[in-house]
């Protein structure tokens, strides 16, 4: 039998063979195969290995897209119809108006405006001109080609198979899509930091239509710095997105060749999931990884040669122009003194059992009108000031080609020419290694062109607290010389070009966790870069000082393997407990009675915590005793007492990895911190020591597993990140954490050696068979050996072969 599937793998490939024994420059062209479809129309050979990983063979870019969109259909249909539909703008007609919205692609709350900004940015042909860009500033043609193919295969998938998912088998809103639609939805994912997270108030800016208040005039009320950097924690220190990545040199390893590992932190539901393949056209392309749900091309991966994963940066996507409107009318603004008028963008939409409802935003030269930075930071648009948001990254379609550049990439010097060529990736940093031993780390993303300089001399009187606390520039629009220019080296006006973004090279270790490209390594500070980057000098977070604790001991022993980063993967140390627990025991112990009062009032015998924190292990791994408590604790903690009160030695930018330091066990809130949380574990029938796994867990087909890992602010590596449910009891199933994992380094031979990890597993359907196996390797902190070379995925035991094609 075994030889038989194998003989049947190699006549499925046949078509391949000639091309793959070629050298990549003497590949047919791929422009004439994307020309010369098959009679059968678009094809693929997809070979599945365990765990239902896909290796998708196909002779050009159309069929690599149609193979992709076929398969991602198999494992993810419901969740890919429901992003389309919000797309089109039609959740309100299918949903109803008033129900949350799809947060996987904006930060709108309500149906309705999603709707609103989706059918605005349709109507408007925003995607249409963006794809109408000549290559480098918008798609090539092998993007095109996916795009074009992606929605061939999906739409082929609908035809030939029956919808098993409940979440959306037999529904209406479950349709054929477009080339548009995969464009539309890569145009969400590279603006949903930016425009994608004020779609409510752009959805809902109206100019005054009377007298306004004294509060009316050229400026907005005055935020306070502290306000300030509060929203944009709230804006762009998003918990719906994070990372770890680390890449080491080759003096480092044991063999001399780079290593990489990446662990990026994503929603574990919805549309914002990761999905495993590997991609292969032989000749031109051969790429492993994961990639964002609708998307063509691998977001995060490796080949042969080199891998790379992305952290969401400290940047700061967009910025805002203050606009001095006519008098005479609110919606006509003046540059250098000369009248523009807004484009009013007005749309209709049909609503589940109500009539349609319309609405209208206002647009500019800079983009959409806003009336909020935050509800704490309110941009009032009053008869003589509005404020308009820019985002770049709104006409941004240049990812997946950036992407595309990466796996063709032989070495870390190749995937920054990538990034310089294409400049397409929106919000993250990215961290790559080689098999030549190379170490890259580069903040190169799609920022507003907004210089230190430019700010000083256009910022508006908010502006001026808004930048230096945050980043965020609030600029004077009605100046032509406060425009944003361009770099020379930028492939689009407005942003700024790769001679400029925060770069580290063959460090002995890159390490990012979501903070300042400065501390990427504690040796190497990168310094010189725009404030609209991230900070210099400042206080790093604590999963950024433990993740650089542990990378530059690991870099001093030498010697790395992959394994070593498997270990570091799931060491589940938690940096706060290494820190503070043993003092809150101390503290605990010296309480008199061994009683604590809450912060209502009430006494609360704490002196069984006392034993259970000085026992606990500092880690959280699923059977950690007391991890828990300590976890319950620190969140109330940091709630209680204000930051320049937690610890007795304060930060110094001289030794930023270890300081701040040494817990105020003194400070005001802390023993009514510890009273609340053993109340709080009591009432829900916790015991203080139970095991972290028992109530940190998601259930798949009716078993319980333990899912270890930790919040990030308590500086855990591994991040696990669930929702505490007072009423329920405890911790609802984990909904976010770590999703796509893949620990990547190479030998003397042609195969990478990989070892990778998708948390939640490759399909969310409950009847498919890999709803949940790679979860249960998750919790049991197993690993799935790649299988990226072509002996490695014939000797599959759980080989099976589709061919796939668009008609017939």
């Amino acid at each position: 039998m075994r030889n038989r599937l194998r003989r049947l793998v190699l006549g499925a490939t046949a078509l391949f063979t000639a091309a793959s024994a070629l050298p990549a420059a003497a590949a047919p062209s791929q422009g004439r195969a994307e020309q010369h479809p098959s009679r059968d129309g678009l094809s693929a050979v997809i070979r599945y290995t365990e765990y239902g990983i896909p290796h998708i063979l196909a002779k050009n870019y159309a069929d690599l897209g149609f193979g992709t969109g076929w398969a991602q259909a198999a494992d993810e249909v419901c969740t890919l119809a429901d992003g389309f539909v919000t797309l089109r703008g039609e959740r309100s007609r299918y949903f109803g108006a008033g129900t949350a919205a799809d947060g996987a692609l904006s930060g709108a709350r309500t149906n309705l405006a999603s709707d609103v900004y989706f059918r605005g940015i349709r109507e408007s042909r925003t995607v249409e001109k963006a794809l109408a860009q000549p290559a480098p500033a918008g798609p090539s043609r092998e993007t095109r080609g996916m795009m074009r193919g992606w929605a061939a295969g999906y739409n082929a998938w609908l035809k030939k198979n029956k919808t098993t998912d409940p979440a959306c088998a037999g529904a209406s809103w479950v349709r054929p899509v477009t080339e548009l639609d995969v464009a539309a939805r890569g145009l969400a994912i590279a603006s949903i930091a930016g425009e994608g997270r004020f779609v409510d108030t752009i959805t809902t800016a109206r100019p005054p239509t009377g007298p306004t208040t004294a509060r009316s005039g050229t400026s907005a009320p005055r935020a306070s710095a502290k306000s300030v950097a509060k929203a944009a924690d709230d804006l762009w220190g998003d918990p719906g997105m994070g990372s770890n990545a680390v890449a080491f040199r080759g003096d480092t390893t044991a063999n001399g060749r780079g290593l990489l590992l990446g662990n990026p932190h994503y929603p574990w539901a919805g549309g914002r999931r990761f999905w495993q393949s590997q991609q292969t056209i032989p000749g031109e392309l051969n790429v492993s990884g994961g990639s964002l749900l609708g998307t063509p091309a691998i977001s995060i991966g490796f080949n042969a040669h080199v891998a790379w994963s992305h952290t969401v940066s400290t940047g700061i996507p967009a910025n805002f122009h203050r606009l001095t409107l006519d008098p005479a009318d609110p919606t006509t603004y003046l540059v250098d003194g000369e009248p523009e008028r807004m484009r009013k963008r007005t749309v209709t939409v049909a609503v589940k059992d109500g009539a349609p409802v319309t609405r209208t935003q206002w647009w500019t030269r800079y983009g959409p009108v806003v009336t909020s930075l935050s509800p704490q930071v309110p941009l009032p648009w009053t008869s003589t000031t509005a404020y308009a948001l820019y985002d770049p990254n709104a006409s941004n379609l240049r990812f997946s080609d950036t992407s595309l550049g990466f796996g063709k990439a032989r070495s870390t010097d190749e995937v920054r020419a990538s990034l310089a060529r294409h400049q397409g990736i929106p919000w993250v940093n990215t961290i790559a290694a080689d098999r030549a031993g190379h170490s890259l780390y580069t903040q190169s993303q799609v920022l507003p062109r907004i210089t230190d300089g430019l700010a000083e001399r256009c910022s508006t009187e908010l502006g001026r607290t808004t930048y230096p606390a945050s980043g965020i520039a609030i600029l004077d629009g009605s100046r032509g010389d406060c425009a944003l220019g361009g770099d020379p080296d930028a492939v689009v006006p407005g942003i700024f070009g790769p001679a400029r973004m925060p770069t580290l090279e063959n460090a002995p270790y890159v390490e990012n966790s979501n903070g300042t490209a400065w501390m990427t390594n504690a040796d190497r500070p990168i310094t010189g870069y725009e404030r609209v980057f991230g900070t210099v000098g400042t206080q790093l977070g604590l999963r950024t000082r433990g993740g650089i604790e542990d990378v530059a001991a690991m870099a001093d022993k030498g010697r790395l393997t992959v394994r070593d980063l498997q270990r570091q993967q799931f060491a589940n140390r938690v940096p706060a407990g290494d820190l503070a627990a043993e003092d809150v025991a101390r503290a605990c112990v010296a309480l008199p009675g061994g009683r604590a009062t809450g912060k209502d009032g009430t006494p609360v015998d704490v002196s069984d915590a006392c034993g259970v924190l000085r026992a606990w292990d500092r880690t959280m791994d699923t059977g950690s005793r007391g991890a828990l408590l300590f976890d319950r604790f620190w969140r109330r903690l940091e709630q209680a007492v204000p930051p320049e009160q937690l610890w007795k030695v304060p930060f110094s930018a001289a030794d930023p990895v270890r300081t701040p330091n040494t817990l105020n066990t003194d400070a005001p809130g802390l023993a009514a911190a510890l009273a609340d949380t053993v109340t709080e574990l009591r009432t829900a029938g916790i015991a203080l020591d139970a095991p972290l796994g028992a109530h940190q867990f998601v259930v798949r087909d009716g078993e319980r597993l333990p899912v270890p890992g930790g919040a990030g602010q308590l500086g855990v590596w591994n991040v696990i990140q669930p929702t505490w449910d007072a009423a329920g009891g405890g911790y609802t199933e984990v909904p976010f954490g770590s999703s796509h994992l893949q620990a990547v380094g190479w030998d003397g031979g042609g195969c990478p050696v990989a070892r990778t990890l998708l948390t939640y597993s490759q399909s969310s359907n409950p009847k498919s068979p890999h709803f949940a196996d790679q979860t249960r390797l998750f919790s049991g902190e197993k690993w799935v050996a790649s299988r990226f070379c072509e002996k490695d995925i014939l000797s599959s035991p759980k080989l099976k072969v589709v061919r796939v094609h668009e008609r017939g």
